[in-house]
């Protein structure tokens, strides 16, 4: 049966809160231009309520597709694509955002919640704030309309509420109308890890706070309140630095747990797309501090935040347009929505340049020279390095936008963003952070306005010499000798050590002054930990036995990769890397679990346990439980030792995945204070292929017998009659009896179950067991009652291999501290602004 009543409320709720958006945007314009304080008031208590039954709307939307994704109303499109029946509670909220028409509803999601305590915290802005936040909940809104407008044929967005026969062009939808598949597609397996249920909301809650900034600014210029509006604006520019920061830091720790490029931020153009609004974000920040305390730095503070705002819904255009195509992993296709959204961004963008155009003349400025020896001339080239930094990503990434340009104008462009990303753009970002470090912990010293040069150098000798002690020291024990590498840890050890001393300094006075000191800190901490886990990241797999691992690979490739065989350590960079089996996850439990240890059903999320599993001392099954797994992910248990000591055991993971091309391979992480060891799976053994089995050599045994199998040492230890066998119907005349074979592995003791069946009393069925991880297959040929023996067929392979990359990542710990300082700094200074705004 469909479920057509929550659709239908879920699209109407949609429909209301386009409509209400608008209605608010309205009342809130007429409030602000009509003179009559009575009307104004009406007209303000109309808009609100328009607001509030917009955000009603909107979290009815919300509910109503959750509803359909937790339930599995598979008749519908978005359901079907994103979800299925066997994914855990937890990751069903992922399924919710993982759709274009989900992460857009989110956005929408936060900005009315954003808006309501607009509504009801800045009564004298209300107002002018809050049509520039209707306006964008409209547009928005329609991105997820998905209405066709008769007359124009013109469709407005993409509905997350279609159903799946509306959506999809199949057969089945024209036998049976009514069809409901009996589960999805599921989510994507790459996120289906806890940091894809936070990163997310954070990330767009990141996205939603820039509008207040924006809104601000517009209104500030709309009511020729050209300053007045900075002091409402910053707290929440703060906080959106923060949680947009934050997001991003999330994304690239994802990207280090689940990716296995060997790091945590690759260049992608999704990526730059969030990173350049975030460092102009910053650069606002500083330049609205500056007009705070110096009344300079106004006109640069209005351009910065305007181009946040706009630098956001470019990102969004970049993503959600499908212009990137193949040159992202991250994009999504083009649902139909590119014109909408080129028509969102330039809206915004060509009200805000005639708007500040139209006031460029009344704004005030300074005309007084800014002094080099003043903290705004500093904190003026750390803007200017930021806004570079931007810049220098910005358009690189934006060569698929040109290329369409010039298509869309008759002319041919074939210019291709940089083959290798991660080169191309670190070695100017590098710099760019160089100078960023060096500009944030001299301008530090400086007092507003200008600073007596006497008393600048004594404030900047000792950082200076401590920082050059402490420098020294780090080279010479941890070997740094790079020219790039050597600049850029004096960079990061200069702003700590100048920032330690302000934080000692600001603490005496006023704790809540912190904020700036340990945000400059954290960012020292990170360039340090991105310098030593990037530069110095030392392979410990290195292929040092002479022999190519195949000729058709790259020479890095066999150089830096190295090929284990199960149950044979190598010793490679110091350690014996021991590979040990493949292994699977149960769903309910923690742990791993031998694919030998299970046998398999119909059903690929079922298996049922051969013997009791235990994973380090603790039992998880009993045999014979049945119990559910993930069947898409294979986990390859590797050892790395240092002498008697194990260092490690890592489970990197390879994950079917036809979204990502086939399979997709994750690493494992053995973390550590002063580094990490990084394993991931570069080439598994393919199961696909046919196996090549030795010829089959016939052996008859009694129980007890020990006998030879590729070389390992075998038991029969019992024969017992089978009363039933999965997928085959037995009936009382028949005979089953299943053979119990030990085979003594390397490190482990395997067993082996083949089954030797009479049905009908006439046909005889045989079925081999398989040991994967030997190479041992066994079958039981024959039953002599007569001599008390069975005939066995063992037939070997070569045993199961896998190709594994593993990297130590000296002191990748500081980046993560250094983040999360940057986070504590950004909370403190934000929570000060708006104690005082």
């Amino acid at each position: 049966m469909i479920h057509y009543f929550i659709g239908d409320l879920g699209h109407l709720f949609v429909i209301v809160s386009f409509v209400t958006s608008l209605v608010a945007a309205f009342a809130y314009w007429k409030a602000k231009t009509i003179t009559s304080v009575e009307s104004k008031q009406a007209w303000i208590n109309n808009a609100r309520l328009a607001f509030y039954v917009h955000t009603i709307a909107v979290i009815g939307v919300f509910v109503a597709l959750f509803y359909i994704i937790y339930n599995h109303y598979f008749e519908y499109h978005y359901a079907y694509s994103h979800s299925s029946r066997h994914l855990p509670a937890h990751y069903m909220v992922s399924c919710f955002w993982e759709g274009q028409e989900g992460s857009f509803l989110l956005w929408i999601f936060w900005q009315a919640l954003i808006g309501i305590v607009i509504i009801h915290t800045q009564k004298e802005w209300e107002a002018p704030v809050m049509v520039v936040f209707a306006l964008v909940q409209a547009f928005l809104a329609s991105m997820i309309l998905g209405i066709v407008i008769p007359v124009a044929d013109l469709k407005l967005g993409s509905s997350p509420f279609i159903l799946l026969r509306d959506a999809l062009d199949d057969p089945i939808f024209k036998i049976q109308p009514d069809f409901i598949p009996a589960d999805g597609s599921g989510l994507n397996p790459l996120l289906q890890n806890y940091w894809m249920v936070i990163h997310p909301p954070t990330l767009f809650l990141g996205f939603a706070l820039t509008i207040v900034p924006f809104a601000f600014c517009i209104a500030g210029l709309w009511e020729k309140k050209y300053s007045e509006w900075i002091k409402p604006a910053l707290p929440w520019t703060l906080l959106g630095g923060a949680i947009l920061g934050l997001g991003i830091l999330m994304g690239g720790y994802w990207a280090y747990e689940t990716l296995n490029f060997g790091g945590y931020w690759n260049w992608d153009p999704v990526e730059n797309a969030v990173y350049v609004p975030w460092l102009v974000l910053i650069a606002s920040i500083h330049t609205m501090i500056v007009y705070k305390n110096s009344q300079a730095a106004l006109k640069t503070s209005i351009i910065l935040v305007i181009s946040v705002f706009i630098l956001i819904l470019y990102s969004t255009f970049l993503t959600r347009s499908g212009i990137l195509g193949d040159s992202s992993v991250h994009s999504f296709t083009d649902l139909g929505l590119s014109g909408q959204l080129l028509i969102y961004l330039l809206f915004f963008t060509v009200a805000a340049i005639i708007l500040a155009v139209v006031r460029w003349k009344e704004i005030p400025s300074t005309e007084k020279e800014v002094s080099t020896y003043s903290r705004e001339f500093w904190i003026f080239l750390g803007v200017t390095t930021l806004c570079l930094m931007g810049f220098q990503v910005i358009i690189p990434t934006s060569i698929p936008v040109y290329n369409s340009i010039v298509g869309l104008f008759g002319g041919t462009s074939n210019l291709a963003p940089p083959a290798d990303q991660i080169a191309f753009y670190s070695k100017f970002q590098l710099w760019f952070g160089v100078a960023v470090a060096f500009l944030s912990g001299t301008g530090q010293f400086f007092w507003y306005k200008r600073i007596d040069k006497t008393k600048l150098k004594k404030e900047l000798l000792t950082p200076v010499l401590i920082s050059l002690i402490v420098f020294a020291l780090i080279i010479s024990i941890a070997g740094v000798n790079e020219p790039s590498y050597l600049v850029l840890t004096l960079a990061g050890v200069y702003i700590i050590i100048s920032n330690l001393k302000v934080l000692r300094s600001v603490i005496k006075v006023n704790p809540s002054l912190s904020g700036g000191a340990l945000s400059h800190i954290g960012i020292g901490l990170a360039l340090i930990g991105i310098m030593f886990s990037a530069g110095y990241s030392n392979v410990v797999s290195l292929n040092n036995t002479g022999m190519l691992i195949s000729t058709e690979l790259s020479t890095e490739f066999n150089r830096d990769n190295l090929l284990l065989f199960i149950n044979e350590p190598r010793t490679m960079a110091g350690y014996d890397i021991e590979f040990l089996g493949e292994r699977i996850e149960p769903k309910d439990k923690w742990g791993y679990i031998k694919k030998s240890d299970v046998l398999l059903t119909p059903d690929p999320y079922t298996v049922v346990a051969k013997r009791d599993i235990i994973f380090k001392d603790k039992k998880l099954y009993a045999e014979k439980d049945t119990f559910e797994i993930y069947p898409e992910n294979t986990y390859y248990e590797i050892e790395l030792r240092k002498g008697d000591n194990v260092e490690a055991v890592l489970f990197p993971r390879v994950q079917i995945n036809e979204a990502m091309g086939g399979f997709v391979a994750s690493p494992d992480i053995s973390r550590g204070p002063a580094r990490d060891l990084y394993t991931h799976v570069s080439a598994p053994m393919n199961r696909e292929a046919e196996v090549e089995w030795s010829e089959m050599e016939e052996v008859k045994v009694k129980i007890g017998e020990q006998f030879f199998v590729n070389d390992y040492v075998a038991v029969l230890e019992e024969v017992n009659r089978l009363d039933e066998i999965q997928g085959i119907t037995l009936r009382a005349e028949d005979v089953a009896v299943q053979a119990k074979i030990s085979v003594i592995g390397e490190r482990d003791t395997y067993y082996a179950d083949p089954i030797f069946l009479i049905k009908d009393k006439a046909q005889v069925g045989r079925i081999s067991s398989e040991i994967n991880d030997l190479g041992v297959k066994i079958t039981l040929l024959n039953i002599h009652p007569e001599t008390n023996e069975f005939s066995l067929g063992l037939n070997g392979r070569q045993k199961d291999w896998v190709i594994i990359k593993a990297m130590e990542k000296p002191f990748i710990n500081l980046l993560w501290l250094g983040t999360g300082i940057l986070m504590v700094g950004f909370t403190i200074a934000a929570v000060r602004r708006f104690k005082t705004a």
